[in-house]
Formats: C-alpha cells, structure tokens, sequence
C-alpha cells in the first residue's frame, strides 16, 4: 500500500481574500501542501451582468482555484463582515489578497488593521507592479510584467516579434512566488513572533527568476548582440517535423552534441566545431531539413530517453497521455473530465540508513 503523501504545511491556517489568477493560485499551492485555506468569497450578486474574465477564461464550472478551500461568504461591504473578516485573520498565520494597493486598506483590512489584531500574521500582498512605484495603480496581465523585466524580449526571432507566452510565466510564476514568499514569513513569525507583509510583485518575481539568464548575459551568451546559443545555434532549437509536429532540443554540452549527430547519422560534422558559430547557419539549415523528412514518432523513437537532451512538443492532452508523466502520475482527469496537476513539489521521508 502506497504510503499518503507527506503535507509540511499541516496545522498552517491562511485566510484568503478571493481574486484573481496568481493570488488563488498561491492559496491553492499551500493548500495543497497541508494548509487550511479559508476563502472569503463575496456574496452571489443578483440582477444582469455578463460573464467577468475568470468565467470568461477559465469556464464557470467548479475552479480548480478553490480545491482543497473552505469557502466563507462575507459582504466585506458591511461593517459587520469586516468584523468577520477581523475574527478569521486573527485566528490565521498568513493572509492572501490580490488587491490593488490601498484597496484593503479603505476596506479596514489592512496590514496595520490586521496586526492589530494579529501581530504574528504574515500578510501576503500578490500585485503585478508592486505596492510602490510610478506603475503601482496601473492594470496589468501577465504578458506586460514580463514584458518589463526585459525576458519577453528574449523570445523574439529574427524578423519577427517577440512571442506571447503561455500564461504562467507571470502570474504563476508569482504565485510561485507569494507562497514561497508566505512559507518563509509564517517559518519566522513562529522563529521570533513579529509578522510581516510580504509584497510579492509579479514583475520583481520574474525578474528573480531571469538570474540564471542575467547570468549568461554578462558572459556575451544571450541578448549581447553577437550569435547566442539559446537563439541562433542548430543544436538549441525547435524543428518541424514531416506531419506538421515538432521537437525540441538542447544539447549544449559537447558529449550530448557529439552523440546528436551519431544519432542523427552526421559523421561529416565535426562536433569539436560546436561552437564555431560561423558554420551555425548552415547547419541549421541542414538540421531543419533533416527533421522535416520524417515524421515526429521517428524522432521520439531515435532520440527520446537518450543524452541528446530531446523532448517533443505535446499538446495539453498529448503530455497527460506522456508515458513518462503518466508514470509519475503528474497529472489528473476531474470528473467533469478537467485536467489537472497534481501538487507539486512532492515531499516523502529521508530513507533508514
């Protein structure tokens, strides 16, 4: 019998103001590390009106946002919900809103109104441009915060635009953020018994997590105005593929270079000239020509599990269906057959010497 998984965050309550997108998914993250999330949710609103963009973009069946959350309906309006609200945050040791800056503040629920109360509670603020700054009260979305941080930029191909991402660049990579952000302040509230308010900026967030490229830049690799691995080599790219599929690769290290072109049959290659980056066109030229006479499946057949550094481009329901993430049982089907993931990351005991 498989064993329950571990939840580090048992016995943590966390009072959530419900919003919109990376604040919920936060909330939802340590929920699903062993959390108590209490949601509070505005009442049902009466009368005509459209759809608003959560229904818009995310359908108005049950959210995945509010699983494994105790939802308790509060007309913050009223002084007698902020009184309520007052009575939740103070028996919690974190809080989630996703507010506009000030906007907690004209409600009485506020960090200096909690902590009033609470003096220990971890007050997690989720924003794209921060509680300060000429942009503080500006609307945004995910594709300008990334934007500002200069990585969207780096997604840009010669003779085109830069691409749209997938929306989890910002604002999951925010709640990512928040969390970590509210797991560290609840770890020191009980360590030295202050609270804190944790400003979890979209746009700081994914600039944090550009170090890494930020790195490779001050090397002359990346955005330096001459040839860069990452955008313009034959051996770190996307390739069409004869049905119209594609595949990945990434093989910068000279002893996964080397065991491409075996693989791919390219003994006239020399793969000491790796990074000779005047023969990088042709040879990608070539690489592009090569992939597109065969269909995908050969691809995945000849490359796939091997150190070429090799991965095809899945559709949603292609990777839940990936014997690799079906092994590891990454993702889920609802039963009104939505697909989730499952929590992550995963915790399980240190072994017996």
């Amino acid at each position: 019998m498989t064993a329950a998984p571990r939840r580090p965050l048992e016995g943590v309550r966390i009072v959530e103001f419900e919003g919109l997108g990376p604040g919920p998914l936060a909330g939802r993250m340590l929920a699903d590390m062993g959390a108590h999330v209490s949601l509070v949710v505005r009442p049902p609103k009466g009368g005509p009106g459209g759809p608003g963009v959560a229904e818009r973009l995310g359908g108005t069946g049950d959210s995945p946002l509010r699983a494994g959350k105790e939802l308790v309906v509060i007309d913050l309006k009223a002084p007698a919900g902020v009184a309520q609200a007052l009575d939740l945050v103070a028996g919690a040791d974190a809080l989630i809103e996703g507010n506009r800056p000030g906007v907690m503040e004209r409600l009485g629920l506020g960090p200096a109104d909690c902590a009033a109360r609470h003096p220990r509670l971890v007050y997690g603020r989720m924003t794209g441009w921060g509680q300060d700054g000429p942009l503080a009260q500006a609307a945004g979305h995910d594709l300008n915060y990334v934007a500002l941080t200069g990585l969207l930029a780096l997604s840009k191909q010669p003779g085109a635009a830069p691409i749209v991402p997938p929306t989890v660049i910002g604002d999951a990579g925010g709640a990512l953020g928040l969390a970590f952000g509210i797991a560290c302040g609840v770890l020191d509230a009980h360590r030295n018994g202050r609270g804190c308010v944790v400003d979890a900026a979209i746009v700081d967030i994914v600039a944090v997590l550009g170090t890494l490229v930020h790195w490779i830049k001050a090397a002359g690799q990346i955005d330096a105005g001459a040839p860069s691995p990452f955008h313009d080599s034959p051996f770190y790219d996307v390739y069409e593929c004869a049905d119209g599929g594609h595949v990945t690769l990434g093989a910068l290290e000279p002893q996964f270079y080397a065991l491409l072109l075996e693989r791919l049959g390219l003994a006239d290659v020399d793969p000491a000239a790796q990074y000779d980056t005047t023969g990088w066109p042709a040879l990608k030229r070539r690489f592009a020509e090569l992939f597109r006479s065969r269909p995908r499946a050969h691809w995945c057949d000849l490359l796939e599990g091997s150190d070429v550094c090799f991965a095809p481009v899945l559709s949603l329901d292609e990777a839940a269906r990936h014997p690799h993430n079906r092994q590891r049982d990454v993702f889920r089907v609802t039963s009104r057959g939505a697909l989730q993931a499952r929590p992550a990351p995963r915790f399980t005991p240190l072994p017996d010497r």
